[in-house]
């Protein structure tokens, strides 16, 4: 019966070749229009690592004095010096990783080598397996190269092209901040979109990731004015942790553990809480313990980083689809009553009510399809359109296998919801009228 149906609305289009061509148009404006913008919304939004999020954990704790203005009752989103220490050493050997991020001058080492400026990401050890970095040449540097302050550095394959010419540079040696390193690893570009792990760095939660890593440690003894990644500090001196990232009140580095079961979970989130307490008796905390451990979608969600602009701008494209749906309504009955003497006609034959509306929903449904079809090449230029403009996130945005079949789905539901009620109106069209003007 379905395959009926078609064929009368394939009939049904060729005699009205015009009107059906204006609604597959205004379906595919709408979908082109309302598919550009939940395509960038939903590449803004996605899980970045997928296969890890379920197990990364962002803890938090406060060390803010009692009576601050205005302060925010979440606690600080990076941790000071002190309490970074203090975390690390937490007992439990769960895998994590200190990171913060800068500018260095690099250059090789070698007579007349030009310098660079390089963005560099400082971390611990375990940010290599946490994350999922593959390596290409060579291996992390261990937990011991993080005590012993090595000077080590992995770089990723985008700067080991530049540096030399793509070979494996382990065992190479570089210059950064003026002290030499020796090259530990060559990993694969790595840039998951958002930035979780440093959403306030220097290149935001959707620009360019960063092109060396160094021992954290190591990066902080380093003899820089670079900063030291995203500062927040509180008192009279707010520009203290510019030029002493261990000032006591101002919080900088970020911090990431990895747990493996809902026990390690709850274990390590009472044991912030019993850190917390711990700091408070003895002076350093002045707050109540207030520490959180979110997980990293809901990190993501909890920092909102999806620009308020785009979510707006996919309101306005979904309601500029609703208005295409609207004209389309309107273009439906037109075309239904065109053909209320073949609706009578059949209706006099015995076709149903039932028959005759499903066949009217099937002809919207194939519209929908079409404009479905028409509208997904205006959603690539679209995102063609997004993708040249000046925003950090602007290049990553893309059209996967999944936003095309929700394209489609979309555009042939939106067409039946439009149709439901031109079917229903053509159903009602008495049969005894139509025949007797033939």
């Amino acid at each position: 019966m379905l395959t009926y149906y078609c064929n009368l609305a394939l009939r049904s289009f060729r005699r009205n070749t015009v009107l059906s061509a204006l609604m597959v148009l205004a379906v595919a404006l709408g979908i082109g229009t309302s598919m550009t913008m939940l395509t960038v919304l939903h590449n803004l939004s996605g899980d970045p690592l997928p296969q890890r999020s379920g197990v990364l954990f962002h803890p938090q704790v406060d060390p803010r004095p009692a009576e601050l203005p205005s302060a925010d009752p979440e606690p600080p989103d990076n941790l000071g010096w002190q309490d970074a220490v203090n975390l690390y050493a937490l007992p439990g050997g769960a895998k994590r990783t200190l990171t913060s991020s800068n500018w260095l001058p690099t250059r090789l080492d070698a007579a007349h080598s030009p310098m660079r400026m390089v963005t560099t990401r400082a971390a611990t050890a375990d940010i290599f397996a946490m994350f999922g970095m593959r390596f290409l040449h060579g291996g992390p540097w261990s937990a011991q190269d993080d005590d012993q302050r090595a000077q080590v550095v992995v770089l990723t394959r985008t700067l080991n092209d530049q540096l030399f010419g793509g070979a494996d540079s382990t065992g190479r040696r570089l210059v950064i901040a003026t002290k030499p390193f020796r090259v530990a690893g060559v990993i694969e570009d790595w840039n998951p979109q958002p930035h979780f792990y440093d959403l306030d760095g220097k290149s935001g939660a959707y620009g360019e990731a960063e092109q060396m890593y160094l021992p954290f440690f190591t990066w902080l003894d380093l003899p820089q004015d670079y900063g030291y990644g995203p500062m927040q500090c509180w008192g009279r001196d707010g520009d203290t942790g510019t030029h002493n990232p261990k000032a006591p009140q101002c919080t900088w580095a970020q911090f990431w553990v990895q747990l493996d079961s809902p026990a390690q979970v709850t274990a390590y989130r009472q044991a912030l809480q019993n850190y917390s307490a711990q700091q408070r008796q003895l002076g350093r905390f002045e707050r109540a313990p207030n520490a959180r451990l979110r997980g990293l979608v809901d990190w993501l969600d909890y920092k909102r980083v999806v620009p308020a602009t785009v979510r707006m701008q996919t309101w306005i494209a979904f309601g500029v689809l609703l208005v295409c749906l609207v004209n389309a309504v309107g273009l439906l009955v037109a075309k239904f009553l065109r053909k209320a003497g073949e609706i009578g006609v059949r209706r006099a034959l015995g076709a149903s009510r039932r028959s005759v509306f499903l066949q009217c929903l099937t002809e919207a449904g194939l519209i929908g399809l079409l404009g479905g079809l028409v509208g997904v090449p205006l959603a690539w230029l679209g995102l063609w359109l997004v993708r040249q403009q000046p925003m950090a996130y602007a290049g990553n945005v893309h059209l996967d296998p999944l936003m095309l079949g929700i394209a489609l789905a979309i555009a042939v539901l939106s067409a039946l919801a439009a149709g439901v009620w031109p079917a229903w109106r053509a159903s009602g069209i008495a049969p005894a009228l139509q025949v007797k003007s033939l």
